[in-house]
């Protein structure tokens, strides 16, 4: 991926969830700054202080193996003895501090902008479950999750017209929302 224009798809086709927090692997902050696996860690070690508890942490054994099962992306990691280490946003937003080039800067907005949206979509999501009886109120969260939706997933369609449905099943609730994208419109 170098010098190729990072944006939120390559970064939300990177993110996975361990202990219950989106992170990034190593490996796949590598990829997106363009720099070597061993380059990130080098830059950790050298400022160890930047990178408090929360901030990033090792693989366990059976993350790892869990993880090889599931992603074919991450075959490659069988048979290395050093376990990934797993940056979480706080982890990433203080590697863009130490990690300096053009390629990093673009890298970086993409990652934050990625984060945020996954952020607020979750707190859409939350907020809708929670709303009962206000038809209005649920209408509105629900439209600004279709639109976050379409932001996450949607980017970069280059097809004349494309119709999503997105169908979600609460346990008593089931909500259906439309996207649909034509050509020149975003």
């Amino acid at each position: 991926m170098a010098n190729e224009i990072i944006n939120s798809d390559v970064v939300q086709g990177l993110i996975i969830s361990l202990r219950n927090q989106q992170v990034l692997l190593d490996r796949d902050v590598a990829t997106l700054y363009g720099v070597t696996t061993g380059r990130i860690n080098e830059a950790v070690k050298n400022n160890v202080e930047k990178f408090p508890q929360g901030y990033l942490f090792p693989l366990t054994n059976s993350e790892k193996e869990e993880l090889i099962e599931n992603f074919d992306r991450f075959c490659s990691m069988k048979h290395s003895p050093v376990p990934p280490t797993a940056f979480t946003e706080r982890g990433l937003y203080m590697l863009a501090t130490i990690l300096k080039s053009k390629q990093a800067v673009q890298t970086t907005i993409a990652i934050i902008d990625t984060f945020a949206q996954v952020r607020e979509m979750t707190r859409t999501m939350e907020a809708l479950q929670k709303v009962t009886g206000d038809r209005e109120k649920q209408a509105s969260l629900l439209h600004r999750s279709g639109e976050l939706m379409g932001e996450i997933i949607g980017q970069n369609l280059s097809t004349k017209s494309v119709e999503t449905e997105i169908e979600l099943n609460f346990a008593l609730v089931k909500i259906k929302h439309k996207i649909i994208r034509k050509d020149g419109e975003e």
